[in-house]
């Protein structure tokens, strides 16, 4: 302990040189009263006494050093376990800017409610400032923030998912601009927790929470909230997406961005391995993201893209050695892991591990399976992705990498098929707008109930969803060689309730098919709803799926489909007179085909 505090009192810079930044610091710590300030470095010695400091005081405990070296366990409160969509609010100075999408609130009153709460709030605690960079620090399209915490656990945890330190404060002092986050854990009171989004000013605030999405204030609240306003007046995307590279036998790498709602496969897609026929014939992938991808168009009018984030925040239960063997690579040493379960021998453990038992439970009683999962439906883990064994070396390429195809997908039991291309862009921008998911445990609330989920942004777009289709739709412009445009559904269920598609690694057939689309390879059968593959064009040999999967996959019903259309332009219609007329014209001439 004592090194720890001999660090902090003696061993960090007192300031910026950015009088702005010195100045929001100070009327911060004017209004939350820490106890002391400490400017983090982002160097090992000041992880390493942030990590001595919470072990001392039971935050992080230590797990088997034998089988995850340099891995933690934290344990949330039970109250506060995922991200609280209905407690987040985006105050833009006009309601409509914010759309139906969002909840709103003026500035005046986000701040004033904010401030009451924040008042005095850390005494007793430290202040921890936090520069950090999302993207590769030299890059043209990252953009930096500043959160100020009183959370060690933030700090740890902000060093695994950004650039944070030094380098990135002297690229905030350089520029001058920086989203601004204030964060309190403050009594994790669900009755006293709020995250509050300031656009127009590039600021957040966020009380009562310690959980990742609600406190790691450059993850979602700053790479997509905030980013994606930043985007629209840039003109550039911030999108809910994994980046993928997938190399042929030739070579070739096509990189995909694709966007499923939180817990349905983004990373397990991101770090997809080859079946083994495939890799022996020279398949492989490489991950350069599995959350979250901002893209800007480059010189050739083809869209460029970087990953903001420098770690994953994974989803634990479901990662195993037949889903994610690379994840599990990954995660064995230097991992933050939040909420699971850990085995007699202290080993973390989450449902769908092959491996181990659990010895206690998530909140740390004997497990009893009469108390339920014994890891946390949204257990996670925090770790850098350098040590994923399938990390880009192109993830630090400041232009970004060339993106081929854009893939949107959800969790959907019945009506949509395995895959589909979107006809051209403006159909494209429709299947992401209408894009249905069943809900999953990352969000309190009811678990399986479908709801629109455009572009898997319904919680994280910062403004009207019917302004943000219509950035999307402004990028078909002259000059430009846009991705072609795919939706997928690993989801589907056949009568007797059991997943048609084996998914998984599997699922690299079905993007070869998209890939063989983009270089004009590979045929197409168009239905109203979009192109599937001709018959014999996806590659199924060495597959064993049950008798009549293969068809039940691409089953088309017609009924069905007229009832999805009538309440996709419904739901359309919801956003009123800002709604694109040529988004709603595509989803009205479907409509009528249907018919």
């Amino acid at each position: 302990m004592n090194a720890a505090i001999s660090y902090f009192d003696e061993k960090h810079p007192v300031a910026s040189r950015l009088e702005s930044l010195n100045r929001w610091v100070a009327e911060t710590a004017a209004l939350t009263q820490p106890d002391s300030i400490h400017w983090c470095d982002g160097s090992e010695e000041e992880n390493a006494a942030l990590l001595r400091l919470m072990q001392d005081d039971g935050t992080l405990l230590p797990l088997n050093p034998d089988t995850h070296p340099d891995s933690w366990l934290y344990r949330s409160d039970p109250s506060d376990v995922a991200r609280v969509e209905h407690l987040t609010f985006v105050c833009s100075r006009d309601r409509d800017d914010a759309g139906p999408n969002n909840h709103w609130m003026s500035p005046a009153e986000g701040h004033r409610r904010m401030d009451a709460l924040f008042a005095g709030c850390m005494r007793g605690r430290t202040l921890y400032v936090i520069p950090y960079c999302m993207g590769p620090i030299d890059s043209p399209l990252a953009r930096c923030g500043v959160e100020i915490t009183d959370s060690p656990y933030v700090v740890a945890n902000m060093r695994l998912m950004t650039r944070m330190g030094a380098s990135a404060l002297a690229r905030i002092e350089k520029e001058g601009v920086f989203v601004k986050g204030l964060h309190s854990t403050g009594e994790l009171d669900p009755d006293r927790r709020f995250i509050m989004h300031f656009p127009e000013e590039l600021s957040i605030k966020s009380y009562g929470s310690g959980y990742g999405g609600n406190a790691l204030l450059g993850k979602k609240c700053h790479a997509l909230r905030i980013a994606s306003w930043q985007a629209r007046q840039e003109g550039w995307l911030a999108e809910h997406m994994l980046i993928v590279g997938i190399e042929n036998p030739r070579g070739e790498i096509h990189y995909i961005a694709a966007a499923f709602p939180s817990a349905c496969g983004k990373t397990n897609l991101a770090m997809l391995i080859p079946p083994e026929s495939y890799r022996q014939a020279g398949w492989k992938v490489w991950t350069v993201g599995d959350d979250i991808c901002w893209m800007r168009p480059g010189e050739d009018g083809r869209l460029y893209a970087i990953n903001p984030e420098a770690g994953f925040f994974g989803v634990a239960p479901g990662t195993s050695e037949k889903s994610n063997p690379n994840a599990l690579a990954t995660i064995g040493h230097d991992t933050i892991f939040t909420n699971v379960a850990v085995t007699a021998d202290n080993q973390p453990w989450w449902e769908g591990l092959e491996a181990g038992q659990p010895s206690k439970d998530w909140q740390g009683r004997d497990f009893d399976p009469a108390n339920g999962p014994a890891a946390h439906p949204n257990s996670r883990f925090t770790v850098s992705a350098r040590q994923c064994p399938s990390y880009s070396a192109r993830a630090e390429d400041p232009q970004g990498v060339p993106i081929s195809a854009i893939v949107f997908g959800g969790r959907r039991a019945s009506l949509v098929p395995l895959v589909f291309e979107a006809r051209d862009w403006t159909h494209g921008v429709l299947v992401g707008a209408s894009m249905g998911s069943e809900t999953t445990a990352a969000a309190t609330g009811d678990v399986g109930v479908m709801r629109r989920d455009p572009m898997a942004m319904k919680p994280f777009c910062g403004y009207n969803f019917a302004d943000y289709f219509a950035h999307w739709l402004s990028f078909d412009r002259p000059g430009a060689k846009l991705p072609k445009v795919f939706h997928v559904n690993w989801f589907r269920k056949g009568e007797d309730g059991r997943f048609l598609w084996p998914g998984f690694g599997e699922n690299l057939r079905v993007l070869e098919w998209m890939i063989e689309r983009v270089e004009g390879r590979a045929g197409a059968v168009e239905l109203p709803v979009g192109l599937l593959p001709e018959n014999g064009e996806l590659r199924l040999q060495g597959l064993d799926l049950a008798d009549g999967s293969a068809e039940a996959l691409f089953d088309f019903d017609l009924a069905g489909w007229k009832a999805e259309f009538e309440q996709v332009g419904a739901y359309l219609q919801e956003y009123g007179s800002r709604m694109p007329p040529i988004l709603l014209s595509e989803a009205n001439e479907i409509l009528k085909t249907l018919r």
